[in-house]
């Protein structure tokens, strides 16, 4: 399942350091920031718990950019 969030960041290479940590959080199977569109495409691995992978992808981007916003 793919699913498109509203994510506010300052910096093309933020978008692309916080597209890595999403890739990264467990239960995400493929991510995509795009800085231009301020959005964020995350393609989730079968079975998983869409809403608590996210927080985990949230908590994620705040490492990289702690004043991030993502819509959930």
């Amino acid at each position: 399942m793919k699913k498109t969030y509203k994510i506010e960041v300052d910096c093309a290479n933020c978008a692309n350091l916080m597209e890595g940590a999403a890739y990264r959080t467990k239960g995400v199977k493929a991510a995509t920031v795009n800085f231009m569109t301020q959005k964020m495409i995350v393609e989730f691995e079968e079975g998983s718990d869409v809403r608590a992978v996210m927080e985990e992808v949230k908590k994620a981007c705040k490492k990289v950019e702690p004043d991030c916003e993502i819509e959930l």
